[in-house]
Order: C-alpha cells, then sequence, then structure tokens
C-alpha cells in the first residue's frame, strides 16, 4: 500500500502519483474550503481512501466529509489502536476491489446509423459523472471508429492499434495513459487513425486488455462497429452483455434479425442479448409489441427520440448530459445508467453507518 504524506493544497499539484492508496489527513478543525478541496482530489483519484483526523462529529458534519469522499473519520490526536485498523480495512477494501470483475458491455449496430456509437459514449460518461463509476470506453470500430469525437473536441494521442504494438508495456498505468481523458474516471481508448492499422490488433490482445480492464474499472464498454472479426467476436465471446442497436423500420429489423441468428450460431445465451430501440416514437408504425413478436424476445430498453439536443451534442463533441440535461435523451440514459449500477450504491451505505454510528 501507498500512503502519501504531504500538505492537502500541494496534493492536487502532483502529476505523478497515479494511483496513490491512502491519504490521512490530521487537521483538528476542518473548514469548508478543506472539504472542497478534498472533493476535488477525490475526482482526480477516484480509488484513494480518505481518512480524516478531526475533533468535529457533529452528524452535519459527517454527512459533509461523506460527501466530499472521506471513508472514515477519528479523533485527532489518534491513538495507533484506532488508526492502524482504518488502515487494514482501507487495504483489505483495495485488495478486494482489485480483485472485483468489471462488467464489459458491447454495443452493436444492426445497421448504418443506428446511433450505438452515440449511446455507448453518452452512456459512459452517464455511468461515470452520475453515477460515480471508473469507465473505459474502447473503441473497437478498427476500420471507421470515432468515438471520442462525440464526448470532446480533443484529437486522441494514443490509439488501441498503438497500444497493441506496444502490448508488452501493457499495464494499469500504460493504458490510463493511452485513453483519451473525458473526465477524470471517464476515458475512451480511441480506433486507430488510419484504417490499414486496424491489422496491428488481434485477438490476443483483446484478452488480454479486458483481463486488464476488468480489474481497474468498474464498466468497460465496447463501441463494436457492425464487422464481424476474429477481433470483434473475441470481444463479444467475452462480454457480460451484449445490446444490438435497432430502430423501429424494416431495413434495422431485417439485419437486427441477422445480427441474432448471428449470436445464436456462436452459442451466446439468450439472457446475454439485449434489444435496445433507439430513436423510439411512441405513436410509430412499427410498435414496440411488433417488434418483440418479430424476435421473439422483449425489448430491453428504448430510448426517445429527440434529434436535435442529439444533433447538436455530436457536432459539438459534448456529452447530452452536460448539453441538454432535461432532454428526454438524457433522462433515458441516466435511468440505463441507474438500472446497470442497481444495488452496488446500497453497499456504500454500510460506511456511512459505520461513520454516523461513532459521534
Amino acid at each position: 500500500m501507498d500512503v502519501v504524506y504531504g500538505a492537502l493544497e500541494k496534493l492536487a499539484g502532483i502529476a505523478d502519483l497515479s494511483s496513490p492508496d491512502v491519504l490521512v489527513l490530521d487537521q483538528p478543525s476542518v473548514e469548508g474550503g478543506d472539504l472542497e478541496r478534498l472533493e476535488r482530489l477525490s475526482h482526480l483519484y477516484p480509488r484513494m481512501a480518505f481518512i480524516l483526523l478531526c475533533q468535529q462529529k457533529t452528524p452535519e458534519f459527517l454527512i459533509q466529509a461523506m460527501r466530499a469522499g472521506v471513508r472514515e473519520v477519528l479523533p485527532s490526536p489518534v491513538d495507533a489502536s484506532e488508526l492502524v485498523p482504518a488502515i487494514e480495512r482501507v487495504e483489505q477494501k483495495l485488495e478486494s476491489s482489485a480483485q472485483a470483475n468489471g462488467q464489459v458491455l458491447a454495443f452493436v449496430s444492426c445497421k448504418g446509423g443506428s446511433g450505438a456509437t452515440f449511446l455507448a459514449t453518452n452512456l459512459g460518461y452517464a455511468l461515470a459523472v452520475q453515477e460515480k463509476k471508473r469507465v473505459a470506453l474502447i473503441d473497437l470500430n478498427l476500420q471507421f471508429g470515432d468515438a471520442s469525437l462525440f464526448v470532446s473536441d480533443q484529437k486522441p494521442q494514443v490509439t488501441l492499434s498503438e497500444v497493441c504494438q506496444q502490448i508488452h508495456r501493457l499495464d494499469p498505468s500504460f493504458f490510463a495513459s493511452s485513453m483519451l481523458s473525458i473526465e477524470p474516471n471517464y476515458g475512451v481508448l480511441a480506433a486507430p487513425e488510419d484504417p490499414t492499422h486496424a491489422s496491428y490488433v488481434k485477438p490476443e490482445h483483446i484478452d488480454l486488455i479486458l483481463k486488464l480492464a476488468r480489474r481497474h474499472y468498474d464498466f468497460i464498454l465496447l463501441d463494436m462497429g457492425r464487422s464481424l472479426d476474429a477481433v470483434s467476436i473475441r470481444a463479444l465471446d467475452q462480454a457480460d452483455m451484449i445490446f444490438p442497436i435497432l430502430q423501429t423500420t424494416l431495413p434495422f429489423i431485417r439485419d437486427g434479425k441477422r445480427l441474432l441468428n448471428v449470436f445464436r450460431s456462436l452459442d451466446y445465451r439468450k439472457d446475454k442479448i439485449h434489444l435496445i430501440v433507439n430513436r423510439h416514437e411512441k405513436n410509430g408504425e412499427i410498435r414496440r409489441q411488433d417488434l418483440e413478436a418479430a424476435y421473439g424476445m422483449e425489448v430491453y430498453r428504448s430510448i426517445p427520440n429527440h434529434y436535435e439536443a442529439a444533433a447538436a451534442s455530436v457536432n459539438q463533441g459534448v456529452p447530452i448530459l452536460k448539453l441538454a440535461k432535461n432532454s428526454p435523451v438524457s433522462k433515458a440514459l441516466q435511468e440505463f445508467a441507474r438500472s446497470l449500477v442497481g444495488d452496488e450504491n446500497q453497499a456504500s451505505q454500510g460506511w456511512f453507518s459505520r461513520v454516523f454510528q461513532r459521534a
């Protein structure tokens, strides 16, 4: 375990702390500005645990500390008999999270223009910002992928093909530094800029990358494009959930049935495949129940149509939740993110209960 020492206001400026584990702040009196600095640090280092030593223990203060990201509040001065067990609890949690199995979610277009990239990139933003999860998106549309453009106006400095060419260097730091940072806890690994570089990406590389990503991220989103080759099938094999994206028009429905037949031929479990209808119109000519009857399976989720907001988001390279929070598309993505997280947020309540009981 790494323990970081130093004044609180100086730590935010330290750039070479790639993965600090623990911050112990010994400050008898903590002001609102100190909690704000702690919260900023928690965004910079989402895996770092905060132990606060202070004399304030009112319920109101403990709530504020929890919101700022503090995990343990102990009295100041602290006795070793209290501090050591607190650090041991952090160590146990870190060891447990290191073995955690992040979920791999694959988004596949049933037909060009389905909106799969838009949904994948913006769902990643919702999971990171709204649900505070660590999210990595990997653009596996190796020929013409442009996922990063949907949520950023910055040009990626490293792409998936370059990571694969240096696969011997693959570790958490190299992987994280290769991604375009959208938020402190959300990064996008871009597709090759040159389509000819797709050949550098091998199925065995996908195995190594996803194995590492599962250990360090809560959600790994794969933007698959439409091609089915050895690389994409290897990724789909490892996915926990596959989301075919379609719209309610006959060409989409026809190509969607073809895609589902391919998944059946690959022996994917039925509960692994989850249909998503994008740009859904409630009063459309083809109803949701007609679609479900045609496919013989339920539609997992429908994303409403709000072309103006979605187009503005794509054109500006700004996540729709940031650009148009009240759009029905934004609300649908927020609900989608909440459903994926499920009961995970309830587990964090145990920490609050322990701290609150000490008050």
